[in-house]
């Protein structure tokens, strides 16, 4: 088995489906004694400080001018803005719900794919997916905004996580319309370094205090590990290698592993109805993603 050609891609592969899963629990953890904007920054800083400073001293070449600073703000929409809205999501509800919602981001990327000027149309099939996505959500949210209205934590959660599904879709779209000659682990290490500098600012003016407790200093590392340079490098590497379709497989199988390990450290709720409502929604989602779009004409 080690000796096939594609061991090391399936293995990367297997690294995103399992890390990327458990980085749910370790923002749960983590912000137990560690602001937001903080943990988001601080997360990013170190693990794309690490990645440039090893690329640096393998004579890597980083892009320059406008190459640069383009890298640098998708690393802000797809990281930045994207890991902010599921951190400050997850304050407010469980984390395997979080990994729920995140999972309708491939609806997102056909919707903002189709807006954008020369894109694909949406097929019928796209479209009846996205609906099916969309019902399978109103499962999780309905009950919270019949109870507690708009105001309620489920329905607040689930629009944090749209606005940053939707950051994230369209900056993965603009990079690739906008294709920039560059190695993939060196785009990776500006994208996570831009990403955290420009949530630096922000930090200064979060009114909750930084603990400096074990348990979050760990969670952090755990993060910037295995969640940015091991998850984030096996992503591209199993990108690379192998076929899209097999890759996409991560969004059914991170909330999978989310639900396992809330349910296992804060005893999260997870019963029939978010069991039918995952389903409902991976099935969308299995449909947008077949019969999503049809190049125009």
């Amino acid at each position: 088995m080690r000796h096939h050609p594609l061991f090391a891609a399936y293995l990367a592969f297997a690294a995103v489906c399992f890390f990327w899963g458990t980085t749910y629990l370790g923002i749960r953890i983590a912000l137990e004694s560690l602001p937001p904007l903080f943990l988001v920054s601080v997360r990013f800083l170190l693990s794309g400080g690490i990645l440039l400073i090893a690329l640096r001293l393998a004579n890597v070449e980083f892009p320059r001018g406008r190459h640069l600073w383009f890298t640098g703000l998708c690393g802000v929409l797809v990281l930045g803005v994207g890991n902010s809205c599921l951190t400050f999501s997850e304050r407010i509800i469980p984390s395997s719900l979080a990994a729920l919602f995140i999972a309708m981001s491939p609806v997102w990327m056909v919707g903002i794919e189709h807006a954008l000027p020369g894109g694909d149309k949406i097929t019928r099939g796209g479209a009846a997916g996205m609906l099916a996505g969309l019902c399978g959500a109103g499962m999780l949210v309905g009950p919270d905004v019949l109870k507690e209205g708009v105001s309620g934590n489920v329905f607040r959660g689930f629009l944090l996580l749209q606005f940053g599904s939707a950051s994230w879709s369209l900056g993965s779209i603009l990079q690739r319309r906008i294709q920039v000659k560059i190695q993939p682990v060196a785009s990776a290490a500006i994208q996570q370094f831009a990403a955290g500098l420009f949530f630096l600012p922000a930090t200064l003016f979060e009114h909750q205090p930084v603990h400096y407790t074990a348990q979050g200093i760990g969670a952090l590392l755990y993060l910037v590990v295995f969640g940015s340079i091991v998850g984030y490098t096996s992503y591209i590497i199993a990108l690379g290698r192998l076929p899209v379709a097999i890759v996409s497989l991560y969004n059914y199988i991170n909330p999978v592993v989310a639900a396992i390990l809330g349910w296992l450290f804060y005893r999260e709720p997870f019963g029939r109805r978010e069991i039918s409502a995952m389903l409902i929604i991976f099935a969308g989602v299995a449909i947008v993603k077949r019969y999503g779009h049809k190049i125009a004409t």
